[in-house]
Parts: C-alpha cells; sequence; structure tokens
C-alpha cells in the first residue's frame, strides 16, 4: 500500500502540495549565499496563492521574476554600478531556474526561459573579480558537457585538491553555485561543478540522456583535471546531491582516481523509487512534474524509463568502493526514506565512511537539506576538505 502523503508543514508557502512547498524551499535555500531574496520570493508565492498545480502559471510568474530581476541588472551595469548588476544576475540566475523545472513539454519558450538563466550566471561570472570562473567543455565520448570550473589557486601552478560537483536528477551546474562552492574555495578545494548526463545544458541542449554507468562522466571529468596545472591529481573527490548520492557513490566505486566521496543524499534503489511513485500514478512526493523521467532517459514511455533504470542500483557496486565516504540524509526526507541511507552505508566498502543523519530536532532534516544549508554545507565541506588534505592559501 502506498502511503498517504503528508503535508508539507515545514513550508510556509503551500503546504498543501509537496512539490510546490518543495520547489519554493530550493529557492529560499540560496537566500544567504546570494541566489534570491525573500521579498522578491513571497511576491511571487502571493501572486501563485490559489493556483497550486497550477503549473504555466508557476512558470509564468517565476519567469517574470526573472525578468524583472534580470532588468534591474541590466541597469545596473548601464550606471557602472558591476557590484548591484552582479547581485541581481545571480538572483535572476535562481528565479529561472525555478520557472523552467516544471515546465512541459521542454519547448522552445522552456529552452528560452534556460538560456535566459545561463546567461544571467555567467554574466554575473564575468562580473565577479574574486574569483576565476571559467566556464569549460569536458570530452565525453562524442560531444562534451558543459561544466562551471571555479579554481581555487593562487597562481596557474598552485596545485590544489579539486571536487568534482554534479547535482541530482532535476538540477544543474549553476545552480551548484549556491550549495556551497563559495565555501569550498574558501577551504582550498577547486571546484569544477558539473551539467552531467540527463542534467541542465547536457540534456536540453546536446541531447546527452541520463544513464547508469555514470562512471563514464565522472573519468571524463578527472581526465579533464588531470590536464590543468593548479589540480592536484592525487587529490580529487566527487560529490552530488539528490540522485548525485547515486552518481558520486557509482563513480567512487568504479573509478579508483576519486580519493573521497560525498553523497548528498542516499540512493539506493532508484527503480524502486520510480517504480513505487508510477503504480501510485505520481500521487508521491516528487520534486519536478512526473513527464521529467521520460524525457532526461530519452526513452519514450514509463515502462521503457523503468528498464533502463534497473541498472540504477547500488548492492552489487558500492562495495567496491575504498576511498573515503561521506554519506549525509535528512530523517524526514519525504522523496527517500532514511531506511536507503543505512543500506547504502552497511554496503559500502570503505574503511573510513561515516552516515549523518540530519534529525528534525536539529534541522537539515528534508532532502537534501534544503530546509537548513547553513548547518548541513559547512559540515560537508569540512569533511571533504579534510580527507582531501586541503588547506586555504
Amino acid at each position: 500500500m502506498v502511503a498517504a502523503i503528508r503535508n508539507a508543514e515545514w513550508c510556509a508557502w503551500f503546504p498543501e502540495d509537496y512539490r510546490w512547498a518543495y520547489n519554493v524551499m530550493l529557492v529560499l535555500a540560496v537566500v544567504p549565499t546570494g541566489g534570491a531574496e525573500v521579498g522578491e520570493i513571497d511576491r511571487v508565492c502571493r501572486r501563485l496563492a490559489g493556483h497550486v498545480g497550477d503549473d504555466e502559471r508557476w512558470f509564468r510568474e517565476w519567469g517574470a521574476m526573472g525578468d524583472h530581476v534580470r532588468g534591474l541588472a541590466e541597469k545596473a551595469e548601464a550606471r557602472g554600478d558591476r557590484r548591484a548588476a552582479l547581485a541581481h544576475y545571480r538572483r535572476a540566475t535562481s528565479y529561472y531556474f525555478a520557472a523552467e523545472r516544471f515546465r512541459f513539454p521542454k519547448d522552445a519558450e522552456a529552452l528560452a526561459s534556460y538560456r535566459a538563466m545561463t546567461d544571467c550566471f555567467r554574466r554575473a561570472a564575468e562580473l565577479d573579480d574574486r574569483y576565476r570562473i571559467e566556464h569549460v567543455e569536458i570530452p565525453y565520448e562524442d560531444t562534451a558537457l558543459p561544466a562551471i570550473f571555479i579554481s581555487a589557486a593562487s597562481s596557474p601552478d598552485d596545485r590544489r585538491p579539486a571536487v568534482l560537483f554534479m547535482s541530482g536528477f532535476d538540477g544543474n551546474k549553476e545552480h551548484n553555485w549556491f550549495l556551497g562552492a563559495e565555501d569550498l574555495i574558501a577551504r582550498g578545494v577547486s571546484v569544477l561543478s558539473l551539467d552531467s548526463p540527463g542534467v541542465g545544458e547536457a540534456v536540453r541542449f546536446r541531447g546527452v540522456p541520463l544513464r547508469h554507468d555514470y562512471e563514464a562522466a565522472g573519468s571524463a571529468a578527472i581526465d579533464w583535471l588531470e590536464g590543468r596545472s593548479d589540480v592536484d591529481a592525487d587529490r580529487i573527490g566527487v560529490m552530488a546531491l539528490s540522485l548525485g548520492g547515486y552518481y558520486a557513490s557509482r563513480c567512487a566505486s568504479m573509478e579508483p582516481r576519486f580519493k573521497a566521496c560525498v553523497a548528498w543524499g542516499a540512493i539506493w534503489d532508484y527503480h524502486r523509487i520510480w517504480r513505487e511513485r508510477i503504480e501510485a500514478a505520481y500521487a508521491k512526493q516528487l520534486p519536478v512534474p512526473g513527464e521529467h523521467l521520460v524525457w532526461s532517459t530519452g526513452t519514450s514511455s514509463n515502462t521503457e524509463a523503468l528498464r533502463l533504470l534497473e541498472g540504477f542500483r547500488l548492492a552489487d557496486v558500492v562495495p567496491r568502493m575504498d576511498c573515503p565516504f561521506l554519506l549525509v540524509h535528512g530523517e524526514d526526507d519525504q522523496q527517500v526514506p532514511v531506511s536507503d541511507a543505512h543500506l547504502l552505508y552497511e554496503a559500502c566498502g570503505s574503511a573510513d565512511k561515516t552516515l549523518r543523519i540530519f534529525t528534525n530536532e536539529e534541522g537539515a532534516a528534508q532532502h537534501c537539506h534544503m530546509d537548513n544549508l547553513s548547518i548541513a554545507v559547512p559540515e560537508i565541506n569540512a569533511w571533504l576538505a579534510d580527507r582531501l588534505g586541503a588547506s586555504a592559501g
């Protein structure tokens, strides 16, 4: 029997609808890192009040806020205020990201909104003189995967540890910026934020679908990092969130060059997760509309997508892992049960492994800790910097 959906009582906006509530939380979560403004979020949510479930209206209202804030950025640029323009472009990035997530099909209008998001992030990066932010291409089979590299090095020959940072089922390389990238740089760890197969620009503009053997992307990323003079090839880790808990665990188990692994949210049997969702006619807690599955896998039906997901199981994979492993999960994660975290932890073959469950009492108990990143991110990043032997320069 499928468990009844619980109201999202942890979210003041749209508590009656998990998907809408959780996605508002995604935007709220990046306020401390400059990715959004509470007043702007509130304005959008007030316009959406009484329209829960109307994804077209969601697309229009968040997109309109993106347009508004991008306009502020352009005006600030015109008057020579780089700092204000940078801040506005960063927030516009998040609002376009929120808008496009629910839009199906991924038609020309949806893709234009997504392109506005990537353009705003790129312009913000160009205005940010605090960091060396590079938009790069990672050679991958017969194409390339788009990525963002932020160096912690003080010079081109200052070899620093690095982490491959991937999102999950429905994130992207731009959103990763707001999830602790600056903190990692401050700790002396360079960041390669990747749009991996089935994710971000890779699937939208290059037709690269989701796949189970994610080490193909992980190995491509390490090959690229090893070619940089400012990266210590012996100190490269991998971290990913949500479905990325599968990506990172798979990569670290199959690619021995990774020296540390963070699964930011457990995935044990993704086929089971989606089988249950489909059997419940998508009545279970979902982060995005159910159509995302068929689209991101490049399949033509749920049946075909489920066949592809049969490979997304870790029981026969993670016993091979031998690098340090950190698994973090929320006690009240309503997308993936905490029991899956215990299964993954027990099966992992690493001698140095840590399971951290954030509780309801302390906060950060929801999926990937989006209800309180401020306590989760420092723990994750401190562990990663320690295992990679990083020291801030």
